[in-house]
Formats: structure tokens, C-alpha cells, sequence
């Protein structure tokens, strides 16, 4: 048995090893093609880069988006607005917990179906959401300085296809 073990651990690859230089080349240019891994990439590099220039406006892209999201929207339930955000119900609640803490959202059962949950903006949040659409339009004027922002948009609208009902 011991034998066996030996013979297995020396054919066991170490950091030592070096790897085959066709892996790091399928590893490469797996990176470089992947549609999931480049949007990512897109996306934080995006929002890192609106974030930093939103800063004194007291929100972050997030909570400006869901704020915005709420308040353009005529379905005001939370199921709708998780269809209309791409998040799920459990991601959605954390970062609506925040805003409503703060006081800038109200959240409440409706009036004929206690199942049905409501979101819509407090005052303070209507004001918040208003003062910070001056330093988004700024940020988002640099933003084109740089690349296209329609093209995020226009990735987000084909991407729809991908959704399964």
C-alpha cells in the first residue's frame, strides 16, 4: 500500500511542474472570448468609474439605479422590479433593506392582496434621487468621453434572449 501511495504522489502535478503551454494558451484565449467573463469585467470597470464620480452625491450607481428603477416604474411591486433590475428576490431585499433604513424608499403590503408588496420612494428619497441626477448626467457625460454607453445598453436589451421563463 505503500508503494501504491508513493507512485500515486509522484504522478500527482506540484507547483513545480510546469503547465503545458497549451493550457495556458486554451486558458488565455478562453478569457479573452468570454462573453460572461468580459462583461463582467465591463460592468465593474463601469461602475467603478460612475461610483468614484457620483461619490458626493450620497449614493452609490446601485442605489441610484433602484432608485431610479422605483421611480420610473408604473409597476410598483417588488416582484416586477426584480424582473426589471435582473436581481433575485433575496439580492434585491439586501440592497432595499439599505435605502430603506435610510429612509429614501417605503416598502408595504398592498392595500387588496397582503402578498403583494409595494416599493416606492419617501420624500427624502424623491429629493435624494433628484439632486444626484445632476452628478450622474456629469458622470455619464465623461463616461462617453471614453467608450460608447449606448453599447452597455444595447448589450443589456439582446441579452433579454438569454432569459429562461
Amino acid at each position: 500500500m505503500q508503494i501504491q501511495m508513493m507512485h500515486m504522489h509522484t504522478s500527482m502535478p506540484t507547483s513545480t511542474q510546469p503547465i503545458p503551454k497549451t493550457l495556458v494558451a486554451d486558458a488565455r484565449a478562453a478569457v479573452d472570448a468570454c462573453a460572461g467573463w468580459n462583461a463582467r469585467l465591463a460592468a465593474r470597470r463601469i461602475t467603478g468609474f460612475l461610483n468614484r464620480r457620483m461619490q458626493g452625491s450620497g449614493l452609490s450607481l446601485a442605489q441610484f439605479g433602484l432608485m431610479a428603477q422605483i421611480a420610473s416604474a408604473r409597476d410598483d411591486t417588488l416582484g416586477a422590479l426584480a424582473q426589471r433590475t435582473g436581481l433575485d428576490q433575496s439580492t434585491l431585499s439586501r440592497n432595499l433593506q439599505v435605502l430603506e433604513t435610510s429612509g429614501l424608499i417605503e416598502i408595504a403590503a398592498g392595500d387588496k392582496d397582503a402578498r403583494r408588496r409595494a416599493v416606492w420612494l419617501t420624500e427624502k428619497g424623491a429629493l435624494s434621487l433628484e439632486a444626484s441626477l445632476a452628478e450622474w448626467r456629469r458622470a455619464h457625460g465623461e463616461l462617453a468621453a471614453r467608450i460608447d454607453p449606448e453599447a452597455a445598453r444595447r448589450l443589456a436589451i439582446a441579452a433579454e434572449a438569454l432569459e429562461e421563463n
